[in-house]
């Protein structure tokens, strides 16, 4: 689908001011790339020092938990078939993935790890599927095959139990990553933060007073002979201080052609087959949590425009800003009434 722990999403940049001394920019390299943490210490007590080895060390924790690509993480050993250790963030993930695929009506599975390695969009390379293939892979894989609550006997996890699932936390790794590290930031009395490890969770103000700025990219349908045309800045987001995670989706960067066909990287557990629709990337903010973003990002690029607009303008928790092409192949955008972009 999405992630973990590299993402297919557009990129957002943090629009920041020059911070002075209250003001503390931590940064680090996390899950393939590089995080940022922007931080207001008034009222902090614990160093700075104390806080980056905090962060970097839950951010070896879910690494060691929830990476695909980490070939000893709870989740490869589980997808590998082996017996794990019960883990609460484990857990915690599967629980939320649960819930999502429930509320989604299946358009986020989280249990449909074998299908996105078939397409090569997971965590493992593959080749193009056949259609009997694909058919298979429905019949036996996703969340409708699995427990809401996964079995733990004798503090482990054993995947026979359950029939050998492979698990696939993509579209929600990195908002939860957010919410994690916010979590902490929360108990230590932070108020003013700002955290991106891909995806972003703000809150309060940045160094200037002003709420928290975030640009976010114009993308490009890119032809399906493969040419890599230019992006730019589309416009800036700005919070209104309240805590918010935001989070783009979009299916233009990463895909694959075949037969003059271009294929994108999301792909719907419900046919099993990438996506076809003019949706080119979702922006999702909500006030609950970067997991909720994370998930609801992806759930709007599975289901395309109309139903990615359905479904934002009916959560008061959220709000999103959508780029598709209509049916000129011109660039379109839609915004939900709350979410405002300046340019």
């Amino acid at each position: 689908m999405k992630k973990l722990l590299f993402l297919s999403v557009m990129l957002l940049m943090v629009v920041c001011c020059s911070q002075p001394s209250q003001y503390v920019q931590i940064s680090g390299y996390a899950q393939g790339s590089n995080y940022s943490v922007k931080l207001n210490m008034k009222g902090i007590k614990v160093p700075v020092e104390t806080i980056r080895d905090s962060i970097d060390a839950l951010i070896v924790k879910i690494d060691t938990t929830l990476s695909g690509y980490n070939k000893k993480s709870l989740l490869s050993r589980f997808n590998a078939g082996e017996k794990i250790p019960s883990n609460a963030m484990f857990m915690d993930v599967y629980r939320l993935g649960y819930r999502l695929w429930e509320r989604s009506g299946g358009a986020l599975d989280f249990g449909a790890a074998a299908l996105y390695d078939a397409w090569g969009f997971g965590f493992r390379n593959s080749s193009f599927p056949t259609d009997e293939e694909i058919q298979k892979l429905l019949q036996k894989s996703g969340m409708g095959h699995l427990p809401a609550e996964l079995p733990v006997v004798d503090g482990y996890i054993d995947p026979a139990s359950i029939g050998y699932p492979r698990l696939n936390f993509n579209a929600i790794a990195q908002g939860y990553s957010c919410d994690v590290i916010a979590g902490y930031l929360y108990s230590l009395g932070a108020k003013d933060m700002l955290v991106d490890i891909g995806e972003i969770w703000c809150d309060g103000v940045n160094p200037s007073g002003e709420p928290w700025s975030v640009g976010i990219d114009r993308p490009v349908d890119q032809p399906s002979d493969g040419r890599a045309l230019p992006e730019g800045l589309d416009g800036i987001w700005t919070s209104d201080g309240k805590p918010a995670g935001i989070v783009t989706s979009g299916n233009y960067r990463k895909f694959y052609i075949r037969d003059g066909r271009k294929y994108s990287h999301t792909i719907n557990p419900r046919t099993g087959y990438p996506v076809q629709h003019n949706l080119l990337s979702a922006t999702v903010v909500s006030s609950n949590n970067a997991a909720e973003s994370d998930a609801i990002a992806t759930w709007c690029m599975v289901v395309g425009l109309q139903g990615a607009q359905i479904l934002i303008l009916g959560d008061p928790a959220l709000e999103g800003y959508l780029i598709y092409t209509d049916s000129n192949g011109e660039m379109k955008e839609w915004a939900s009434p709350g979410f405002t972009l300046r340019r």
